[in-house]
C-alpha cells in the first residue's frame, strides 16, 4: 500500500455538510466533496487485508483496497478502471448505497472503517470530469434484447448486454428514463444531472432508451404518476421483436396502512409524493401535486424512503414533522450480540434528519382522524415494544395513547414485490411464494428466453444489489444468446453475499 501504518496516522473522518440552514432552501446536493489530500488520507487507511472482507460485504465484489491503494499513490485514472471493472454506475452507488463494504471492514473489529463509499465517489467523480468515454462493442452478435425497465438493475443489464455486441432496447413507461433513481430519489441526494451524463454515454455506447412506453396491456402506471404512458405494447410483442426479454420492473407495489381513516384525503404513498416533487424539481410540472409547504406531516415508516420525504418536507417547507418507526431505537454502537462482519444494526441518521421533525421509536398507528370535511387533521398511534418470543410481533403499551396533529399523512412503509398486472400477467411468468418473479440461475423465468433481475426478483433492496443482479442476468442472456459469455455474473439469484 502507499501508507502502510495510514490506519494508525489517521482517523475516519467524513465530507462536509453544507449548513443546514442554508441547504434546505435549495434542492442541491449535501454533501461537500474532499479534497485531493483528505482523499488520498482516508484511502490510506486501508489496511490491503490478506483477506478483504469488504470484497464479501460488498455484492459487486468491488476491488476496494486495489483502488484505494491507487488513490493513495495518486494514479486516479487507474483507480477509476478499477473502480468500473466490477460496478457500471459508481457514482450512484457512492451516493445512495448504504456501504455494506464498509460494515464488513476488517479495519471496523477494533476501529471505525475505511470511508469506502465516500472514496469510490469521489474517483467516480474524477473519471467524469475527464468525460465518460463510450465503450463500443468491437462487433455485433446479430442479437437483440429489450429491457423493460430502466432503473439501476435494467440499466446495468442495458450496458453490459450493449458491450457484448447485442442490440438493446430499453422500455421506460415514465417520462424519462432512470426509474426510481429519477423519480424516487430526491435531488438533494442525487442530482439529475449524474443520472442524464451517464444515460448519455449509454445511449452513445449503442443502448435505445424509449420513455412513455408501458409494455403490458395496462398503463404501467407507477403510483402518483403524473400521467399514463403514451404507448402500450403487448407483451407478446416483445417476445416477437426480441431474442430475449429482460424483466426489471422493480417491486413497486407499496404496502398499505390498514387503519380507520385510511381513506381520508391528504393521505399518501410515500412514492406519489416523491416523484411529484422530483417532477417539479426537474421542470417537468410546475409544481408538485402534493406539497407539505404550511402544513402539518407525518412520514409513517422510519426507513431510507422515510428520510426521503422528510428532506422534500423540510424543503418545501412543512410546519411540522414527525417520522414514525415501530421498531425501537437501535444501539449508537454495534451490540456484542450483532459481531463483526455482520452489518451493524445501530442507529443511522441522514442529513434530512439534521435538518428537523422529530423521529418517534417504537409507535404504531391506530387511526386516522378526519377533520369533518373528508381531509385527514390528526394521527392516533400508541407506544409498543416487541413480543419477548420475537418475530418481530408488537404489544400495545397500555396508557400511552395519543395524537399528533396531521393534515398530510404520508405511507413510507416499504414495497410487496412487483406488480402482477401488466407484462407479468401477460407473460404469465412463475412467482416465488414471496411473490417475487422466480428465476434460475441464469435469471431465467419459468418462459424460455424471458429474464428476471433486481426487485422484482430479490424484493425491495439496495441500488447495489440492483446492479449486482443486472450484471449478473446479463451474463445469464449473454450465455443464452451465444452459449457462452465473457460477462462477469457477480452473484446468483437468491445469494446474500458475494462470492
Amino acid at each position: 500500500m502507499g501508507d502502510a501504518r495510514g490506519f494508525l496516522r489517521h482517523r475516519r473522518a467524513g465530507p462536509a455538510r453544507r449548513p443546514a440552514e442554508l441547504r434546505v432552501r435549495d434542492w442541491r446536493e449535501v454533501y461537500l466533496p474532499l479534497s485531493p489530500a483528505h482523499l488520498a488520507e482516508q484511502a490510506s487507511r486501508c489496511m490491503d487485508c490478506g483477506i478483504p472482507f469488504c470484497h464479501e460485504g460488498c455484492p459487486l465484489g468491488n476491488l476496494v483496497p486495489e483502488w484505494n491503494d491507487l488513490v493513495v499513490r495518486g494514479r486516479l485514472d487507474e483507480a477509476a478502471a478499477r473502480l468500473h471493472a466490477t460496478n457500471n454506475f459508481p457514482e450512484f452507488t457512492g451516493r445512495l448505497c448504504p456501504a455494506p463494504c464498509e460494515g464488513s471492514c476488517v479495519l471496523g473489529i477494533s476501529d471505525e472503517p475505511v470511508l469506502i463509499r465516500q472514496v469510490e465517489l469521489e474517483v467516480a467523480e474524477h473519471a467524469a470530469r475527464g468525460g465518460l468515454a463510450p465503450l463500443r462493442p468491437a462487433r455485433s452478435t446479430g442479437r437483440s434484447v429489450g429491457v423493460v425497465g430502466s432503473g439501476p438493475s435494467g440499466l446495468a443489464a442495458a450496458q453490459q448486454l450493449t458491450r457484448a455486441g447485442h442490440r438493446v432496447v430499453v422500455f421506460e413507461r415514465a417520462e424519462r428514463p432512470g426509474g426510481l433513481l429519477r423519480y424516487g430519489i430526491p435531488e438533494f441526494k442525487m442530482e439529475k444531472a449524474v443520472l442524464d451524463r451517464r444515460l448519455a454515454q449509454m445511449v452513445d455506447e449503442g443502448t435505445e432508451l424509449r420513455t412513455n412506453c408501458s409494455v403490458g396491456g395496462l398503463s404501467g402506471e407507477v403510483p402518483g404518476a403524473a400521467a399514463r404512458a403514451a404507448i402500450v405494447l403487448p407483451a407478446q410483442l416483445l417476445l416477437e421483436e426480441f431474442d430475449a426479454v429482460l424483466l426489471a420492473i422493480g417491486s413497486t407495489r407499496p404496502r398499505d396502512l390498514a387503519v380507520p381513516g385510511r381513506q381520508l384525503d391528504g393521505v399518501h404513498f410515500a412514492m406519489e409524493y416523491l416523484k411529484g416533487a422530483n417532477l417539479a424539481c426537474e421542470g417537468t410540472i410546475s409544481r408538485p401535486p402534493i406539497s407539505a409547504a404550511g402544513r402539518h406531516v407525518v412520514i409513517v415508516g422510519g426507513g431510507d424512503t422515510g428520510a426521503d420525504c422528510l428532506g422534500t418536507v423540510h424543503r418545501q417547507g412543512a410546519r411540522s414533522v414527525h417520522q414514525l418507526e415501530i421498531l425501537a431505537a437501535p444501539p449508537a454502537r454495534r451490540a456484542e450480540s450483532n459481531p463483526w462482519p455482520t452489518w451493524p444494526v445501530v442507529l443511522r441518521s441522514s442529513a434530512a434528519h439534521e435538518e428537523g421533525g422529530r423521529r418517534l421509536f417504537g409507535v404504531a398507528t391506530d387511526s386516522l382522524v378526519g377533520d369533518g370535511r373528508g381531509h385527514v387533521r390528526a394521527l392516533r398511534l400508541h407506544e409498543v415494544r416487541e413480543e419477548a418470543t420475537g418475530g418481530r410481533g408488537f404489544v400495545a403499551i397500555p396508557g400511552t395513547e395519543r395524537e399528533l396533529e396531521a393534515d398530510l399523512v404520508l405511507l413510507a412503509l416499504g414495497f410487496a414485490g412487483p406488480e402482477r398486472e401488466g407484462a407479468v400477467a401477460e407473460l404469465n411468468v412463475c412467482l416465488d411464494p414471496r411473490g417475487t418473479v422466480a428465476v434460475d440461475d441464469r435469471f431465467m423465468t419459468s418462459v424460455e428466453g424471458v429474464f428476471a433481475c433486481g426487485d422484482a426478483v430479490r424484493g425491495q433492496s439496495l441500488v447495489v444489489w440492483a446492479i449486482a443482479e443486472g450484471r449478473a442476468a446479463a451474463a445469464g442472456i449473454d450465455l443464452y444468446l451465444t452459449e457462452r459469455t465473457a460477462l462477469p455474473a457477480p452473484i446468483r439469484p437468491g445469494q446474500l453475499s458475494w462470492s
